[in-house]
């Protein structure tokens, strides 16, 4: 067996939504992710892929016909992305508020130490912290 580390995957993480035009808008114009792939009517669902390019993450909101996507059930439905650095932080808060999400208060006071949790129009949550996170 080779001594390098295996590869580590890219994570995508997917969950249904009612409307995807105010997502889009919550996490391209608010939170500043790209669109990197949207596809329509593809065997019943509607889509859109958000991120960054270049990292191993991305989220997919997707859009059943037919069906109705249930609201989060808990405030701590939650993404969480650090930004150790205070500008960025910053600007990434600055940038939410700018085009109208206000801060909600965090369900765990953790999130609030270091951080600002806005909710986006399913009731799940973004946290921006201002803190590192390395494992």
């Amino acid at each position: 067996m080779s001594g390098s580390s295996p590869k580590v995957p890219v994570l995508r993480v997917a969950r249904p939504t009612n409307d995807l035009a105010p997502l889009e808008r919550f996490y391209m114009q608010g939170a500043g992710f790209r669109r990197l792939a949207a596809f329509s009517d593809h065997d019943g669902f509607s889509g859109t892929i958000l991120g960054f390019p270049g990292a191993p993450w991305h989220l997919e909101f997707v859009q059943e016909t037919g069906q109705i996507a249930p609201r989060a059930e808990s405030p701590e439905n939650l993404l969480v992305l650090y930004l150790p650095d205070p500008d960025e932080w910053r600007l990434a808060v600055d940038r939410m508020t700018a085009h109208g999400y206000e801060p909600v208060p965090a369900h765990n006071p953790y999130w609030e130490v270091a951080g600002k949790t806005f909710e986006d129009p399913d009731g799940y949550r973004l946290v921006f912290q201002n803190r590192a996170w390395d494992l």
